[in-house]
């Protein structure tokens, strides 16, 4: 932070005082400006590495301003001085191009966090290594799609306002939160992701806010929450549609005031951590049915980020499915299987429900039933009908590995099962009983079995038989 100088923009002597002095005790210099025209003539003057400025002045609005450093000094971030309880105009101004915001009265901690943060963008971040199709970064795809994404995602990252990520499940919605998190000024910190949808109802506030010893039964000890693990860094809300309404109601003063109130406390403890949500519902029907509160579904939907689904860019398949070949092999320790061209070109034609996600399951279950190196279109085993995707036309081959005896109590344990737990549960019996026959010597059961021992190695590592 040496050599730093800060803009600090208010009518009120004592904000500018209290800014001004929390400024250089973190050794940044700051000029002082009571009005809009005072800050317009030192930004043609001198050169600052930060503003911060309120929202109502003399003789103009702050968002003004806000736009006007954007506009001609993009790389400067503003953060804005807001009344209290004042969202509306936070929201306004980080749609403007805020970089942050901070509530009047002036809290000191999360003021210095602030100052921390917006000038940790001096620093030159560390540049990613992107060939093109996102290997640099892990957001991998090669259509103008994932390019605009990427590209939007390094602005977000300089950015402090709350993102809601929306897209089908399977997408990569939270690795796009993290490469939000990694690329800005706050990667040194946690990034803490929680499915809102997995708590239990009754103790999503414990989890989120904490709880004191003794505020409920089980409270045995104090507990931090989420919102403090998150502190100074990224709080990632995944489904956060599944949240219930009261809860939702607590969540929205949480960000409003960047405070928590844990359960059984009787002080509110500040709490600075970047928010950033996701869902693959669709939050504006919510609101229009009820389920989602509209001032909330404004509050974290400031800045939108959309990812695609698979079947919109086929041409990001190739690149994906070269990637999870390389990543299964890597852990098997084995060289990666390819993919025929009658495969590649079976993939660009799959529509993919589940997305990214499904191509993975695709792609291991072709590798741990294939014994070739190379992987041809009746080794992905793909959908074409309804009826192929009944469970007796893939499962039969497999079925034929257990006795007569064995088969009715099969059909009894799986039947109503998944079709991807039918194949897992066969492949189960199959290679338990090759085991048994040979006294678990895995090569002399692979033979049995007729596949590789390499293959009979990723087969129990990825049905938990090892």
């Amino acid at each position: 932070m040496n050599h730093a100088k800060a803009l600090i923009v208010d009518d009120e002597a004592d904000i500018l005082e209290l800014v001004s002095i929390t400024c250089t005790r973190m050794g940044v210099a700051t000029r002082n400006a009571g009005s809009l025209a005072d800050a317009m003539g030192l930004l043609e003057r001198e050169r600052f590495d930060l503003c911060l400025t309120d929202m109502r002045l003399p003789d103009g609005d702050g968002i003004d301003l806000v736009r006007t450093i954007a506009d001609r000094f993009p790389n400067m971030p503003v953060a804005m001085i807001t009344a209290y309880g004042s969202m509306e105009s936070a929201v306004a101004a980080m749609k403007a191009g805020a970089f942050d915001f901070v509530s009047k009265p002036l809290d000191l901690q999360l003021l210095r966090a602030l100052i921390g943060a917006a000038l940790r963008l001096r620093e030159p971040m560390e540049a990613s290594v992107d060939a093109g199709d996102g290997s640099g970064c892990g957001l991998l795809g090669t259509s103008r799609q994932m390019r605009e994404i990427r590209a939007l995602i390094t602005k977000l990252a300089r950015n402090q306002a709350p993102v809601f990520i929306s897209g089908e499940s399977g997408t990569g919605k939270e690795l796009a939160a993290r490469l939000i998190h990694e690329q800005g000024p706050r990667a040194e910190y946690a990034f803490v992701p929680v499915n809102c949808g997995a708590i239990p109802s009754e103790l999503v506030e414990s989890e989120l806010f904490g709880h004191r010893k003794g505020s409920f039964t089980g409270a045995v000890s104090d507990k931090q929450g989420l919102f403090q693990a998150a502190d100074g860094g990224t709080l990632f809300l995944d489904e956060i549609a599944d949240l219930p309404l009261p809860m939702q109601v607590k969540l929205l003063r949480a960000i409003q005031q960047k405070s928590v109130r844990p359960v059984g406390a009787e002080r509110e403890v500040p709490v600075d951590a970047r928010i950033i949500s996701a869902s693959h519902r669709d939050l504006t029907a919510a609101v229009e049915s009820g389920s989602f509160r509209q001032d909330l579904f404004y509050r974290v939907n400031v800045i939108e980020l959309n990812i695609p689904p698979l079947r919109e860019r086929p041409e990001d398949i190739d690149v994906l499915a070269n990637h999870i070949l390389d990543r299964i092999a890597a852990a098997c320790d084995a060289s990666p299987m390819q993919l025929s061209d009658d495969a590649r070109e079976a993939l660009s034609r799959y529509p993919f429900a589940g997305n990214v996600r499904e191509l993975e399951n695709i792609l291991e279950r072709a590798t741990a039933l294939s014994d070739a190196e190379l992987l041809h279109p009746h080794d992905l085993r793909l959908p074409r009908t309804e009826a192929e995707l009944a469970p007796v036309d893939v499962a039969e081959p497999r079925a034929a590995a257990l006795s007569d005896a064995d088969k009715p109590r099969f059909e009894e344990t799986i039947a109503d099962k998944p079709l991807e737990a039918q194949l897992d549960e066969i492949e189960k019996q199959a290679i338990r009983k090759a085991l048994d026959a040979t006294r678990w010597n895995r090569t002399a059961a692979a033979k049995l079995l007729g596949m590789t021992p390499r293959s009979l190695r990723y087969r129990l590592s990825k049905l938990g038989l090892d």
